[in-house]
């Protein structure tokens, strides 16, 4: 057996001391961008590098952190694949462009993670989506034969992982996307595109479980967050909304109808001159389906379309809807609780369910949306619920 003597061990302690926190746990290994051929002027397309830079980082068995510096970088279409032999922390200090060929626009992703678990993506750079440059492809309300455009980051079976301090301009579709996802948390985040700009939800949640999003900032085209078919337990908390067309639940029941929506927690959240507050919309017609256990606490509206509504005739093409339709998908157990502030059309509350499957147990507990337009005051409509009211009701007369 091989002996370390004083002076060897005097010689060895920098190595050691290297490798070694004082707390007795390995240093994490850092994989650079620009050490794999990266070139960081912003018009030079870096997917090889960044993709030889993964595997290394990947396949590392410690902590891994994948490192782009404080510069500019081309990135084209690009997805990172796991598992990998280790923790690995993806690192954004600097600024990711998109392409804006638009030989590269028709893809689902431009920057992909896909069967990973303890991932972390943070470090306070810029997503840049470009999307000024696609935006006019959006045509998909007009062109049934019309393209997909990339999702700025897109997460697919990805579990217990977070995504931090990071920011979300100009996406050309939505800004993240989540799939199969479980036990993710979303952070200080700040998500932002015009308000014309088509489809550019800034979170969009699907078939997940365990999600939570918190302290973000988002602005955009569409809805701030929206969650569709299968997504479970999810908190939402300490979000700015605005511009965009709100939370939304859905829309549901035009597919995946064994995948229910329920244990959806919406709480201490502002909406700032959005066209939605609190939607939950189904199509119409629908199959069957479930959305459940859905609570709205705590809510501030400021000059919103729409601060609440529930949906159930939603369809977005007139000219592809069925007269007098009704939606099969049953909403119940559907709590909005100290929801204030001002609408800017005289309805500020709007519960349309199902005529064949009416809304049950929806509860309006403490509502003040005030409207201070022309024919004022704020007004409520409801169709087909089942539910009761608690405290104060402005607008009242609904339940």
């Amino acid at each position: 057996m091989a002996t370390i003597y004083g002076s060897q061990f005097v010689m060895l302690l920098p190595f050691f001391l290297s490798i070694i926190t004082t707390n007795g746990v390995l240093q994490p290994k850092y994989f650079d961008v620009t050490k794999y051929g990266a070139v960081a002027d912003g018009n030079t397309d870096n997917t090889w590098a960044f993709l030889a830079t993964w595997k290394d980082a990947c396949a590392y068995a410690g902590r891994s952190r994948f490192w782009i510096p404080r510069a500019t970088f081309l990135l084209g279409s690009i997805s990172f694949e796991g598992p990998c032999n280790g923790s690995t922390t993806f690192l954004i200090k600097g600024t990711l462009k998109a392409p804006t060929d638009p030989s590269k626009f028709f893809t689902d992703t431009w920057i992909g993670f896909r069967y990973l678990e303890n991932l972390v993506v943070k470090g306070g750079g810029f997503l840049d989506g470009q999307g000024s440059s696609a935006w006019k492809y959006n045509d998909c309300q007009k062109n049934s034969q019309c393209k997909s455009l990339p999702v700025t980051m897109r997460f697919d079976f990805v579990k217990n992982s977070k995504v931090h301090h990071l920011r979300s301009i100009n996406s050309k579709n939505s800004h993240f996307n989540l799939f199969a996802c479980y036990n993710m948390n979303i952070s200080f985040v700040r998500l932002s595109a015009p308000a014309d700009s088509p489809n550019t939800d800034g979170i969009h949640i699907g078939t997940s479980r365990k999600i939570t999003i918190s302290r973000a900032v988002i602005g955009t085209g569409d809805d701030c967050i929206s969650m569709v078919s299968g997504s479970q337990d999810i908190v939402i908390h300490d979000v700015v909304c605005g511009p965009g067309h709100g939370i939304s639940v859905g829309s549901l029941g035009r597919s995946h109808s064994i995948e229910h929506v329920m244990g959806i927690k919406v709480r201490n959240c502002s909406f700032m001159n959005t066209d939605n507050g609190l939607r939950i919309k189904t199509w119409s017609p629908s199959l069957y389906s479930v959305a459940s256990d859905i609570s709205f606490q705590n809510i501030f509206m400021r000059n919103v379309r729409n601060p609440v509504v529930i949906d159930q005739q939603y369809c977005p093409f007139p000219s592809g809807c069925a007269v007098q339709s009704t939606s099969a998908v049953q909403i119940k157990d559907v709590t909005f609780d100290n929801i204030w502030g001002t609408s800017s059309t005289k309805v500020a509350l709007s519960l349309q369910c199902s005529g064949v499957l009416p809304c049950k147990n929806v509860k309006l507990i403490n509502i003040n949306l005030a409207y201070h337009g022309p024919g004022g005051p704020a007004t409520s409509t409801c169709s087909h619920v089942i539910g009761s009211s608690y405290g104060k009701q402005i607008p009242g007369g609904c339940l």
